[in-house]
């Protein structure tokens, strides 16, 4: 039997805390260009992204960038059993660039996973440790994948995880969906780009 969540369990927010970070998981070209087997048409998660962006870099805070290289056959070799398409992702290649409409700064580091969760064999959490952060703005691609890796590992890291809703996406629109319903109710706050825009506003109000 399917039961209803409860209320309570989806309404019970945490939102961000006073040292925020944004966390762009996978906005790669391999992903934003649909000419990829990876890849779908999203200009407006691409500008959702940019907006949070520019957002942050006028707070100063950190930014985090991760993409998906495989450097040899031995990396992640089930998961790529699995998804053959990710054989694309080789060194160098166009497709594990940032996709240069959010023209990434050298100072905003680059994540390199081999698989789904930014957290996952990677030293992400070390440095966002490092720089006092406690809550993260997760954005991206997919919705279904590496986005909700992500935003889970966060919270198994014991940071509070926001969501910026138009600042995901998934090839996927049914997929899409349940995922956000369901890591809103249990792992993330799920919230409106603007929503998100707003609550930083407020908290450095006085920045």
């Amino acid at each position: 039997m399917v039961r209803k969540m409860s209320k309570n369990l989806q309404q019970n927010r945490l939102g961000l805390t006073a040292n925020p970070a944004l966390l762009l998981v996978d906005m790669i070209n391999g992903f934003t260009d649909p000419d990829c087997p990876l890849g779908t048409k999203c200009p407006e998660v691409v500008a959702a992204n940019r907006q949070l962006l520019d957002a942050f870099r006028a707070l100063g805070l950190p930014i985090f960038f991760t993409t998906v290289v495989y450097h040899n056959d031995q990396q992640a070799s089930v998961f790529r059993r699995k998804v053959p398409a990710l054989d694309v992702l080789q060194p160098d290649s166009h497709w594990v660039k940032v996709d240069p409409l959010l023209e990434r700064r050298e100072t905003e580091p680059l994540i390199e996973k081999q698989w789904a969760s930014a957290f996952f064999a990677t030293d992400l959490n070390d440095q966002l440790r490092a720089l006092g952060v406690d809550s993260l703005v997760v954005t991206g691609l997919t919705t279904s994948g590496c986005v909700r890796a992500s935003a889970v590992d966060g919270l198994q890291h014991n940071y509070q995880v926001v969501i910026a809703e138009e600042a995901v996406g998934d090839r996927n629109p049914e997929a899409h969906q349940a995922n956000l319903f369901d890591l809103n109710a249990k792992y993330a706050d799920v919230q409106p780009l603007q929503q998100v825009l707003a609550q930083l506003a407020e908290l450095f109000a006085d920045s």
